[in-house]
């Protein structure tokens, strides 16, 4: 007997040292049962743990000898279960295994029930079966309450561990699809954490980045405040433990580069000694270009309203001095440019205005049949009274299909486009306005043989307020809205829009409509 009592107590301790070393819950769980059901030679057993602080019904989480399909019929054994230890007593035990051994239609004479308590609270139940006579001895009882106590430490270690594996896993989840850019560096500024919105700004992979120097990866140009990563390791100071916040621009793979702001958090141990910086990187390139443009507004407009609204003001101020008698052709003339100035004051008042429609969602199309060729040649009409220097020639086939678009648009489209021919042409030479179909759809283009368009502007030339940067541009009128209305009336038919350019060899802007008149689209003939 005493032989079999030490074999236990050996048993027992190697349990203990297997559990303590094994973390993942649901395999302990079964280590503690096969264990312990074999240290006592009970037949069956099963254990139920408490899913929240607050809940009264336990779980099965583990079983022995019981077909899962029956598992369900141990609910009595689960109810009403305590939270604190000194709360814990079942009188009813017996009455209980009593029901459950009807529903499952098996004899469990003998039970015993070991709760699962640390620091006065009951974590849960460890129920073990015999179907025989053979009652669960004082010894097995000792042995068994020692071993609560170990399963209920190593229990509430996975727990524990299990929590924070769910609450690291939900963290990196929030850093990695976050969208912004989150970095870890750590004290001597390697990388340790980078997720993916700081590869898509950075263009590196994380796989790459993680372990280099922070610099290598993460390097400003023209930075305005302190650049952490540009920094020595051994300088980094933070002032009051308060973050740093520095922007610049970021050089990307391709050459471009988008503005950021950085702002980096510093962690320390328990000593106060940096244990890590957390870098939160924003792309704050649109807000950059918000102000610019913003900037460019401003400098445009008040530019391009300050003149025709001096001219009226010029003319009208001399037309109006009582001590001059001004012939009649002088007259014609000064009301002339009033009026012309008045035109073109009026003209910007609507771009914008349109400008304002399109960014707000606003803007609406008359739509009705519209021949291409024939609008273009009304528009190629009233400009050739404006200039002595270019040609116009019109270049569309005979059977041009009608398209299906608001004509008013479509004409502020051919303006504008026209407009800056001649503009951009200031030695004169052929303007060549035609189109071709393709298919499904109507293409247009307007050519000139003028300054053309360097190749690094060629893509901002569509965007608001955006003028090439050229010597015309101090002499030509203009708030840089044309091409973006045009980009945005073809864009609103559901076309498109390009153009091809070489400097001093001229541009030509293409635009594609879809084709067919409107009674063709909706299945009628066209009378």
């Amino acid at each position: 007997m005493i032989s079999y009592q030490l074999r236990q107590r050996e048993y027992l301790l190697q349990i203990s040292r297997a559990m303590t070393a094994r973390l993942d819950l649901p395999s302990l769980l079964r280590l503690i049962l096969t264990s312990v059901a074999d240290l006592v030679r009970a037949e069956a057993g099963l254990i139920a743990l408490r899913q929240a602080s607050t809940q009264r019904t336990l779980t099965i989480r583990a079983s022995y000898g019981i077909p899962t399909a029956l598992l369900p019929r141990f609910a009595p054994l689960l109810a009403d279960f305590p939270l604190r230890a000194d709360e814990y007593a079942m009188p009813d035990l017996e009455a209980r295994v009593n029901l459950v051994g009807r529903a499952i239609r098996l004899p469990l004479h003998q039970v015993i029930a070991l709760p699962l308590t640390i620091e006065e609270r009951l974590l849960g139940l460890i129920y073990l079966f015999r179907s025989g006579n053979i009652a669960f001895s004082a010894n097995d009882e000792d042995v068994l309450a020692s071993f609560a106590d170990q399963a209920a430490i190593a229990v509430r270690n996975a727990q524990l561990y299990q929590q924070v594996s769910a609450e690291k896993q939900q963290l990196d989840a929030l850093i990695e699809h976050s969208a912004d850019g989150v970095m870890i560096l750590d004290p001597e500024l390697r990388i340790q954490v980078f997720n993916r919105a700081l590869s898509q700004m950075t263009g590196w992979p994380a796989e790459q980045a993680i372990g280099r120097p922070c610099y290598q990866v993460l390097a400003l140009e023209k930075p305005s405040g302190p650049d952490l990563c540009g920094s020595d390791p051994a300088e980094i100071a933070f002032p009051a433990g308060k973050p740093l916040v520095v922007e610049g621009m970021l050089a990307r793979p391709g050459g471009t580069r988008i503005a950021v702001s950085i702002t980096y958090s510093p962690l320390y141990d328990e000593e106060d000694r940096l244990s890590n910086v957390i870098a939160n990187v924003v792309d704050i390139t649109r807000f950059r270009e918000a102000e610019e443009m913003k900037t460019t507004f401003i400098s445009v407009i008040s530019h391009e309203l300050k003149t025709p609204v001096a001219l009226i003001k010029g003319y009208a101020n001399t037309l109006a001095r009582e001590d001059a008698k001004w012939d009649a052709e002088t007259a014609r003339e000064g009301l002339q440019v009033i009026n012309e100035e008045a035109d073109r004051l009026n003209g910007l008042i609507n771009n914008l205005l349109d400008a304002s429609r399109i960014q707000a969602g606003a803007f609406k199309l008359e739509r009705g049949d519209v021949s291409l060729p024939r609008l273009a040649e009304k528009v190629v009409e009233s400009f050739r009274t404006q200039t002595d220097k270019h040609r116009f020639a019109l270049d569309f086939p005979l059977g041009y299909p009608a398209v299906v678009g608001d004509e008013e648009r479509l004409r502020q489209v051919f303006n504008n486009l026209l407009s800056n021919a001649i503009k951009y042409s200031p030695n004169g030479g052929e303007i060549r306005v035609g189109g071709w179909t393709d298919g499904s759809q109507a293409i247009v283009y307007v050519a000139d043989r003028g300054i053309g368009v360097p190749p690094e502007e060629q893509g901002k030339l569509f965007q608001r307020f955006f003028r090439v940067d050229s010597s015309l541009r101090r002499t030509t009128q203009g708030a840089g809205l044309g091409l973006y209305l045009c980009k945005s009336i073809v864009e609103a038919h559901g076309g498109r829009i390009w153009l091809r350019s070489e400097p001093s060899k001229g541009t030509t802007v293409f635009f594609a409509l879809p084709a067919g008149s409107e009674d063709s689209r909706t299945g009628r003939r066209s009378s």
